[in-house]
């Protein structure tokens, strides 16, 4: 179960919470979904994008053209109860791309003692990388790819469900 409190000494895994908004809709309100379940090890990997040229007069340059993030969540299984199953299952089986795969991420980091916490949304990319697996439960293993018009933030939560407040350009 995620800690939505912090109390002291080093952050729990728990307390960075990654959520997909599953009604994958670009207006409205968000329906969040909690990833994590059945993962052991989830990671964003920020991929960072940088170059260095070395010309004829030894003399290096740097260029950093940032970051291309991506999250891979190798187990999901299939479970029609939840609303992320559904949306997972008409990419993949009707083979969207596009604009049809689009949704938006938040992520939250619970390192105070008391919300609000420091959250951020940004849009994203889903793709399922197959699905089937072995005995146990049809997986469908798929990979988000962060898209750009990420907003800092900052969530409460009533009872475990997020909501979502962007911060003013002030604020940051």
């Amino acid at each position: 179960m995620p800690k939505y409190n912090y109390e002291s000494g080093k952050l729990s895994r728990s307390h960075l919470l990654h959520y997909l908004d599953s009604a994958f809709s670009a207006a409205g309100s968000a329906s969040w979904f909690l990833l994590g379940k059945d993962i052991e090890d989830m990671s964003v990997e920020l991929n960072p994008d940088i170059s260095s040229v070395k010309n004829v007069l030894d003399e290096t340059s740097v260029e950093d053209n940032g970051y291309e993030p991506s999250l891979d969540l190798d187990t999901f299984y299939a479970n029609p109860g939840d609303a992320l199953y559904e949306k997972l299952k008409d990419i993949m089986m009707n083979r969207k791309t596009g604009d049809a795969c689009k949704t938006k991420i938040l992520e939250v980091m619970v390192d105070k003692t008391t919300g609000a916490y420091d959250a951020w949304t940004e849009d994203v990319i889903v793709k399922p990388q197959s699905y089937g697996g072995p005995q146990g439960g049809v997986n469908i293993p798929f990979n988000i790819t962060f898209a750009g018009n990420r907003t800092q933030g900052s969530v409460t939560f009533a009872d475990t469900v997020p909501s979502f407040t962007a911060a003013s350009d002030s604020d940051t």
